[in-house]
């Protein structure tokens, strides 16, 4: 396995983990981070010790969102030539089961990054939320149109429009997530998952999940083409340099409506 600076990659039990690594940022996805996390993947899936593949980050927190200094200042042509929002569309690619293991804050991107996996184990402290808004910007890698496609359109406009946020039992409740249980076990519960997928028959399980994916992605694929341009458009307004320079200096945003 490949050497990373941003994450930590083990396998045990016909299982591929994925720890994202970057503690000191709440582990905020960031260019180098989305690229590793992707490569790794990919490279799990290539595997055939493996069967099925884990994300995680710790009890604290799975991800705070995108890296938000790494951004400010960008113009919509710099985020449409980075285009680092469709490092996430990678985990389509990806033939395995591939299960988010979720304890703590999980906003933004790393809301759309769990959203993206095929199943989501939760711990009793995960809170689930897109809150891009408070940026001047809207969710860019898929927020808008995975969790329409779960919640409905009432609870995901609030949760766009108004940084509504979901507890774990909500978001059960709700059919984000499979489980929730508790801190301790999270990530056990999540591997234990993982492997009796990977004990099972490997193309029987391949063929299922692409199966499933077919009956969300023909109108998934027109939806986020639509989400990334409106994000892009977005970097192009004072609205968005004034939410997250107000984010980076922790200060409360002046919205201008340009």
């Amino acid at each position: 396995m490949s050497s990373y600076s941003t994450i930590l990659v083990e396998i045990s039990e016909q299982v591929g983990l994925v720890r994202l690594n970057r503690p000191q940022a709440m582990n905020a996805l960031n260019r180098t981070l989305s690229r590793e996390l992707m490569d790794a993947l990919q490279a799990l899936d290539s595997d055939a010790q493996v069967g099925a593949l884990v994300v995680t980050g710790n009890e604290r927190v799975f991800a705070a969102g995108a890296d938000i200094k790494e951004m400010a200042d960008a113009s919509a042509v710099d985020m449409l030539l980075r285009d680092t929002v469709s490092q996430l569309d990678r985990i389509r690619q990806v033939k395995k089961p591939v299960i988010a293991a979720v304890s703590g804050w999980c906003l933004g991107g790393g809301c759309e990054l769990a959203l993206s996996c095929d199943m989501i184990v939760a711990s009793e402290s995960a809170r689930f939320g897109q809150p891009e808004i408070n940026l001047g910007v809207i969710p860019g890698a898929g927020g808008t149109q995975r969790l329409a496609r779960v919640l409905g359109k009432a609870l995901t406009m609030e949760m766009v429009l108004n940084n509504r946020t979901l507890s774990a039992e909500e978001a059960l409740r709700l059919g984000l997530v499979n489980r929730v249980v508790p801190v301790e076990r999270y990530l056990e519960e999540a591997l234990g998952l993982a492997q009796e997928i990977a004990a099972r028959a490997p193309l029987a399980v391949r063929m299922g999940k692409e199966a499933v994916n077919h009956a969300f992605d023909s109108f998934l694929t027109e939806g986020l083409a639509d989400e990334r341009r409106a994000f892009y458009f977005l970097f192009s307004t004072q609205d968005q340099k004034e939410g997250m320079a107000a984010f980076i200096e922790k200060r409360k945003p002046e919205w201008k409506g340009v």
